[in-house]
């Protein structure tokens, strides 16, 4: 066995295989020398700063790929600014190796309008602040649809549900003030379907039922009655009820005459108007009742009993009344007249009236 290993022929075909090994893994590495350009390296230019038009140049004459990635916008540099790179400037780094750049967009990045039209006002502008868009003017528009969102405009133009915006944009809302009152109702008879459709949009209804007299739909048929009539008033958003055939209004009077019975009322106007008056119970506020105080007892004062000074009596005689009637008495009439003295009264006496005084007959 050992004798047979160690022949010259095997020895020749180790050595050879030996050999050819060697020199395969020898080719190995001379290609992937050639082929990655090792020893062949080339500096990271420094394009920090640059608009990405420049940068891209510089690496285009530098031999080196590249990527461009935006970032974030941020308005404290230019637009197309790069604001960084990958790998470092400065680096060493192998011909055709790519390079990637941060570059801040033109301006915010884009965003999805969320569908809001027709919700409530409120939470239209929440939802719109917090995928963040900035509204601007609010502007109220005569709708059924009070405080409910209508249109949204950017720069003046309608924009729909999930048209894409850049972010932080100002943009201008639609919203409902709730209906026009007393509005004129539009005349559409002898009008075809289809442009009574589009009178009764332009003057702020809507349209009802539409009656065709032959049961089909052909839009192209006239309108021969209304209901309300043209001419009378209500509010916006009321339904317009029509009535259509291929016929002429002329030529349906009898049907028109039957439609009046039923949707016109006739009012009686020999009758006096009933008046109707209004009573407003005012509440009435009563002031508290405030207790009485309870009277408070007084000790009666004790006067000092008053000392009156009698007044010196008049001599002089009072003057006797002459109009005195005389009693009836069968004695002569008197030859002289006594007066009585005045009796003398207290300071603090009244004043009284005379009483008249008797005169005495000797």
């Amino acid at each position: 066995m050992l004798k047979s290993l160690f022949n010259w022929k095997v020895l020749v075909n180790l050595v050879v295989a030996i050999g050819v090994f060697v020199g395969l893994v020898w080719l190995t590495f001379r290609w992937l020398e050639y082929h990655t350009n090792h020893g062949q390296e080339i500096p990271v230019p420094n394009v920090v700063n640059k608009s990405v038009h420049d940068a891209v140049k510089i690496l285009d004459d530098t031999g080196l790929e590249y990527e461009v990635d935006s970032a974030n916008y941020d308005p404290k540099y230019r637009p197309f600014q790069v604001l960084q790179i990958y790998p470092a400037p400065g680096s060493r780094v192998k011909d055709g190796r790519t390079v990637r750049l941060k570059v801040n967009p033109r301006t915010w990045a884009q965003i999805a309008v969320p569908d809001v039209i027709n919700k409530y006002s409120g939470l239209a502008f929440q939802r719109l602040d917090q995928v963040g868009l900035k509204i601007g003017d609010t502007i109220y528009e005569p709708s059924i649809q009070k405080d409910a969102l209508l249109r949204i405009l950017y720069k003046g133009n309608a924009v729909n549900p999930g048209a894409r915006l850049p972010r932080f944009s100002v943009i201008d809302v639609v919203v409902g003030s709730g209906p026009m009152r007393n509005i004129s109702i539009p005349n559409v008879v002898g009008l075809s379907v289809k442009e009574a459709r589009a009178v009764i949009a332009k003057s702020m209804f809507e349209v009802g039922l539409v009656e065709h007299e032959d049961g089909g739909k052909d839009e192209s048929d006239i309108i021969y009655y209304q209901d309300p009539a043209s001419g009378d008033v209500r509010d916006q958003g009321m339904q317009i009820d029509l009535w259509a055939s291929k016929k002429t209004p002329a030529e349906l009077r009898a049907k028109v005459e039957q439609l009046n019975s039923i949707y016109r009322m006739k009012v009686d106007t020999s009758l006096p108007p009933v008046r109707y008056e209004e009573v407003h119970n005012e509440p009435r506020y009563d002031a508290p009742v405030v207790p009485a105080p309870a009277p408070k007892k007084e000790t009666p004062k004790v006067e000092a009993p008053k000392t009156e000074t009698p007044k010196p009596q008049s001599t002089a005689p009072k003057p006797v009344s002459t109009t005195e009637k005389p009693k009836a008495s069968t004695s002569t009439p008197a030859t002289g007249n006594t007066a009585k003295p005045a009796a003398s009264t207290s300071t603090q006496q009244p004043a009284q009236k005379p009483k008249a005084k008797k005169v005495v007959v000797e």
